[in-house]
């Protein structure tokens, strides 16, 4: 790696198609907010020569961070790719968001790579949603490495945040966590601050020194080394321990050296296994330099330590109609089977997909199947079509510059899929195939949002469409009892980002509004009511008369409608039109306005005429009727409850149950779940958690992550009834 004396040196940034999947490297880099994950992108292509000095490519962006919304809100929002070549082999740098709100964009870059990069920052620490994607990552085997930023920071303690790494990141074996290399430092300032100014590595016991803005390797002076033995035997015995060489533990405590490309070796075999996790440090690189410190290393470490693509084992396969298959592994001359990972809209080309192909080669002009899941239940199109590929592409900040295929293992972006979506897999049109989808986070803010003006309201419906097709972490929701358009988000930035996104992309200008729930009512006890509907004009009439009761039945019985008319009072044709008319009314509501459940209304006696009675004039006696029988009994609003489950550290447990109970909360259980966390289950009616997604990760610290279902709907509290009612009076 970066002990091998230099044997990568940088290539040209242009990336091409590449020829075989042994020469790819998918890495995506994880990390919070503010971290340094851009940065480094950034200093990784400059020393691979991608950007200039400037750290620009040639229009004069940046290779990340790119997108409007990004500059506006100085963080990113969204999966960037940034292709660069190293040493023969074509890198895919997957950048991720680090902000909690744009999980869907960290989950398909975990999807689309075959390593992670954790960026942790020397100033920081680490934050708890990255100890649950590490937690993520171990599940599924994926190698990662570590990477400390920010050592420029009067704060920064390199071995500090190496010990933590490996307490936090190495519960099981601390020893399978440990640093490759050793900052070294400059010249104290006039602060007193002694800049970073070179890295010792362990393993060779050389320096490699970047004051001068490109990487120089000397030797150590003699004094210099026992400042690293002790670190150095423990990656030394770190590396043996998971080596495949049995005798190489033994040979080391004889006292025998072992050679310094044996260790190399071994290290890279353990890496890529997923079994040691080597802890790197990076800094950009200063104005005018060539090469960022720490940056030549982490690419020899992607190159040398990382998989290839045929080492991933992929996601499984299923035809259409859901029967397993088999394919050969990451095989070029395979049957296709790619997924898309990320759906955007350009406005000069329309929409474009980023796709890793997992099997076959993927080329210009071909006609692919394309296969979704149907998440109807969010918003988006259930669709089984065949489309024709547009032109593929490798990103570069703004640019997009063309390839002439894309072969298993590798991503590239395709132009013109019109009706893929994120998630979908596309596969050859004889030959249909669908990859089980990846979890995505449910998004559980509601965004209420009606359109700005008549003009609005026409682009509305096509706007929102678009972007739940980039979005699979964002639910479309047509209320049908509030009659609300619902975005639910996964918290208020996402929110931020998708008003932004339909104002500026799509041209549509919306309105937040109040997010309504869905409330019901219900009579207290027994009641009765008269419809009279008499009324004559100059010829033909109209005339109903009919006497109704009413009781309350258990919850979730709906409206039960009985018949106990006697000698024909009412005629039996008209019977269904006093039900209509009642069930018409009930859906309206008698008091508030919200829709009448869970009642009895029994028909008991009433009145017709030969001539004026009719279906009309029936309905309105029997909603007449019930109004009265309403206006003469105790309403109650019942409030939608929610299932709530909980999923937080053992540290916020109490504040959590605290929290649940002031939202007239009941706490029906916990239980733990491992891993120094515990499940809290609670119903809490669902007026008192329209914000939970939000407040829930600010009192945990982001720690936490809960799911909600509807239950049932319950009686509300008399005195928020009442606001309620003087609401609805109000408005009304």
């Amino acid at each position: 790696m970066g002990d091998k004396a230099n044997a990568h040196p940088g290539a040209a940034g242009r990336a091409t198609a590449a020829d075989h999947p042994a020469s790819v490297r998918n890495v995506v880099l994880v990390g919070h907010s503010g971290s340094g994950k851009t940065t480094l992108v950034e200093a990784l292509a400059l020393t691979a020569g991608a950007v200039n000095r400037a750290g620009r490519v040639e229009d004069g962006g940046t290779v990340s961070d790119y997108d409007e919304i990004e500059h506006r809100q100085h963080r990113s929002v969204q999966l960037s790719l940034v292709p660069v070549e190293w040493g023969g082999y074509k890198i895919n740098i997957l950048d991720t968001p680090g902000y909690a709100d744009f999980v869907g964009e960290l989950r398909a870059g975990l999807r689309a790579a075959d390593a992670a990069l954790f960026v942790v920052s020397a100033s920081d620490g680490v934050d708890g949603s990255t100890r649950m994607v590490w937690e993520e990552c171990a599940a599924v085997g994926m190698p990662r490495a570590i990477v400390v930023t920010h050592l420029e920071s009067a704060r920064a303690d390199f071995d500090d945040m190496a010990r933590t790494c490996a307490e936090v990141f190495g519960a099981d074996d601390p020893d399978a966590v440990l640093p490759l290399y050793l900052p070294l430092r400059g010249a104290p300032g006039p602060d007193g601050h002694a800049p970073v100014t070179g890295l010792t590595g362990l393993l060779s016991q050389k320096l490699f020194d970047y004051s001068s803005g490109e990487r120089k390797e000397t030797e150590p002076a003699p004094d210099q080394l026992p400042g690293i033995e002790e670190a150095r035997n423990r990656l030394i015995e770190g590396i043996i321990a998971e080596s495949e060489d049995e005798t190489l533990m033994d040979r080391y405590l004889g006292g025998e050296e072992i050679d310094v490309k044996t260790l190399i070796d071994d290290l890279e075999r353990a890496v890529a296994r997923g079994t040691f996790f080597p802890v790197l440090a990076a800094a950009p690189a200063a104005e005018g330099a060539r090469q960022g410190l720490g940056t030549v290393e982490l690419l020899e470490l992607v190159t040398g330590g990382f998989p290839t693509p045929l080492e991933r084992e992929a996601p499984g396969v299923t035809t259409v109609d859901g029967r397993p298959r088999e394919l050969r592994h990451c095989d070029p001359d395979g049957p296709l089977v790619a997924e898309v990972v990320k759906t955007a809209s350009d406005p000069y080309v329309g929409r474009v997909s980023l796709v890793r192909v997992f099997s076959g080669t993927l080329r210009p002009d071909d006609t692919v199947h394309v296969s979704g899941h149907g998440l109807t239940d969010r918003g988006h199109e259930d669709h089984d079509v065949d489309e024709r590929v547009g032109a593929l592409s490798t990103p570069f900040g703004k640019q997009q510059r063309t390839l002439t295929h894309c072969i298993a293992g590798d991503l590239a972006c395709v132009a013109k899929l019109n009706r893929a979506e994120t998630g979908d897999t596309l596969s050859a049109k004889d030959d249909p195939l669908l990859m089980e989808p990846w979890e995505m986070p449910d998004p559980l803010l509601p965004l209420a949002i009606r359109a700005h003006s008549k003009a609005d309201e026409d682009k509305l419906s096509q706007g929102l469409s678009r972007l739940v097709a980039e979005d699979p972490t964002m639910r479309l929701e047509q209320n049908p009892d509030t009659h609300q358009v619902v975005l639910w988000c996964l918290g208020e930035a996402h929110a931020d980002v998708a008003l932004e996104r339909l104002r500026n992309r799509y041209g549509v200008q919306v309105d937040v509004v109040p997010h309504k729930v869905s409330l019901r009512e219900t009579f207290g006890g027994p009641s009765a009511g008269r419809g009279r509907h008499v009324k004559q004009s100059g010829g033909h009439g109209q005339f109903a008369i009919c006497a109704i009761e009413v009781e309350p039945l258990p919850g979730g019985s709906g409206i039960e409608f009985v018949d106990k008319v006697v000698g024909g009072a009412v005629p039996r044709q008209f019977i269904p039109s006093v039900e209509k008319g009642v069930r018409a009314q009930a859906d309206k509501g008698v008091a508030a306005g919200y829709p009448l459940i869970d009642v009895r209304i029994t028909l008991l006696d009433g009145k017709a005429h030969s001539v004026d009675s009719s279906d009309a004039a029936f309905q309105t006696a029997g909603a007449l009727a019930l109004r009265e029988a309403a206006a003469d009994a105790k309403i109650q609003l019942l409030e939608p409850v929610a299932e709530v489950t909980v999923l937080v550290s053992d540290d916020y447990v109490g504040s959590v149950m605290s929290d649940l109970s002031g939202r007239r909360g009941r706490v029906v259980g916990t239980e733990q779940a491992g891993g120094g966390r515990t499940l809290v289950r609670a119903e809490v009616p669902e007026i008192e958690i329209d914000r939970y997604a939000v407040d829930l990760r600010s009192l945990s610290h982001g720690t936490a992550r809960f799911d909600r279902k509807y239950a049932r709907h319950e009686p509300m509290p008399p005195q928020i009834a009442e606001k309620l009612r003087e609401q609805a009076k109000a408005a009304f």
